[in-house]
C-alpha cells in the first residue's frame, strides 16, 4: 500500500496547489464607484462581498441609486463592518454573471440591468424612516 503523502507516478501530490506567478488583482478592469456610507443605526452592520449593495441594511445611509447593480470591491468571502454612527468610504464594482438578484430583501429587483424605480430603497419599501428599525 502506498504512503498517503507519497507522489504518484506522474509526480503529483494529492491536494497540491500550484500558485500562479505574480500578484493577482481582484476585480481587474472593473469600473469602480466610491461612495460614503454612514451607519445610522445603533448596532454594527456587516455586509458581505457579494451582496447587492443597495439592498444592504436600511440603517446604512448612502446613495442607493448610484450603488445599483454593484457589490463591495473586496475579496470573495470577506465583509465590511459598519460601526454605529460612523461613516466610511467604500469602493463598489458591478455584479457579474447573469446580473439577477433575488431574495436579499422582500422585494428584490430581479434583473439588475432594468433600473429600479426612482427613489427605490429597502428603507422606503419597508416604511423605514431616518434609519429607525
Amino acid at each position: 500500500m502506498a504512503d498517503r503523502n507519497s507522489e504518484n507516478a506522474a509526480g503529483v501530490v494529492p491536494g497540491e496547489i500550484f500558485y500562479a506567478e505574480g500578484v493577482i488583482e481582484i476585480n481587474a478592469g472593473a469600473e469602480r464607484v466610491e461612495l460614503d456610507v454612514v451607519n445610522t443605526g445603533d448596532r454594527p452592520v456587516q455586509v458581505g462581498s457579494h451582496v447587492h449593495f443597495p439592498q444592504a441594511n436600511a440603517a446604512l445611509e448612502f446613495d442607493r441609486e448610484a450603488a445599483h447593480g454593484r457589490r463591495l470591491d473586496i475579496p470573495a468571502g470577506t465583509a465590511v463592518r459598519f460601526e454605529p454612527g460612523l461613516g466610511q468610504r467604500v469602493s463598489l464594482v458591478p455584479l457579474g454573471g447573469t446580473r439577477e438578484v433575488y431574495g436579499i430583501t422582500r422585494d428584490a429587483p430581479g434583473p439588475l440591468d432594468v433600473p429600479p424605480p426612482p427613489g427605490w430603497s429597502p428603507a422606503t419599501e419597508r416604511g423605514i424612516v431616518d434609519g429607525a428599525l
